[in-house]
């Protein structure tokens, strides 16, 4: 086989050089690979386990240490927690992404807005970030949640407004260094209007930081729907989640009679977010080589 030849078989994403930049990133082919585990863990749950994590208990079993039939042992209700923690781990992934999406989703309409039109429009959406900035993510978590209800619904909606002054502040810095560049000035010579410049000019070149941002972002949620889980705030029985197993943990007072009810998942909350970190970090270098480091 001649070089030519083995070149032209090379898919042709391969010799994209972000791809190639990311492929050389130690650090987002680790994450890459701890993501993929984990969600394939979460969407092969029922596959993985023969237990149920509602209806399977077996008191006869309660809080049994790790074993060939129980991994990671059973909690103080007999339930396996290998199972709860797959299942966990799918209702933590689900309430990332979703309120990672709800913070996009709001927090890039208001920063292309606010970039864009300047004025008063700028000044309003200001003093909204300016306010969601004031309350430490978690309180302003807590008091969404207060006000709407604990729930999974109400976790996703509270976590995604924590969410948006981040790409509020990201998606307006962007736009204001794109909007007076010369190819934004030449397609308003030609007479495009407002709408067409934002969306179909402005917005796709400011994707690669948002990407990266979004990536973080699902990490942090994770983290923070996990806290309101614990408070008591998040998933409510008996819908499994990480946050929510180690409130049972603490309250039932096994942290030290039965650890195993604690570290495990405690363990996979931290590798949700030291993925996704590690992933954010590699795709940063890949997109924006100025800014690696």
């Amino acid at each position: 086989m001649t070089p030519v030849t083995a070149t032209r078989r090379i898919p042709k994403f391969l010799k994209n050089r972000a791809v190639q930049r990311f492929l050389e990133s130690t650090s987002g082919l680790i994450g890459l690979g701890i993501t993929i585990s984990i969600v394939l863990a979460a969407l092969l749950a029922p596959v993985l386990n023969p237990y149920d994590p509602a209806s399977d208990r077996n008191y006869a079993i309660r809080l049994q240490g790790p074993s060939l039939e129980h991994w990671f042992g059973a909690d103080g209700l007999g339930r396996d927690i290998l199972t709860l923690v797959w299942y966990g781990l799918r209702t933590s992934l689900v309430i990332g992404l979703v309120s990672v999406l709800i913070g996009l989703l709001i927090g890039v309409t208001l920063g292309l807005s606010a970039g864009y039109f300047r004025g008063w429009v700028e000044t309003v959406i200001g003093w909204i970030t300016d306010v969601l900035l004031a309350f430490p993510s978690i309180l302003l978590a807590i008091a969404v949640v207060t006000v709407t209800g604990p729930s999974v619904l109400s976790v996703m909606f509270a976590v995604g407004v924590v969410q948006v002054p981040k790409f509020i502040r990201l998606t307006r810095s962007m736009v204001l260094s794109l909007r007076e560049q010369e190819f934004i000035q030449t397609v308003r010579a030609f007479g495009a209007k407002s709408p067409r410049i934002v969306f179909l000019h402005i917005l796709p070149a400011s994707l690669a930081p948002l990407v990266v941002q979004a990536t973080l972002a699902i990490g942090t949620s994770t983290l923070e729907a996990a806290g309101l889980g614990f408070l008591g705030l998040g998933a409510q029985p008996p819908t499994p989640e990480l946050g929510t197993m180690l409130s049972d943990a603490f309250k039932g007072g096994y942290s030290l009679s039965a650890p195993w009810t604690i570290v495990f998942p405690g363990l996979f909350i931290t590798l949700t977010v030291l993925a996704f970190n590690l992933l954010g970090d590699g795709l940063r270098d890949a997109l924006d080589p100025k800014g690696s480091r």
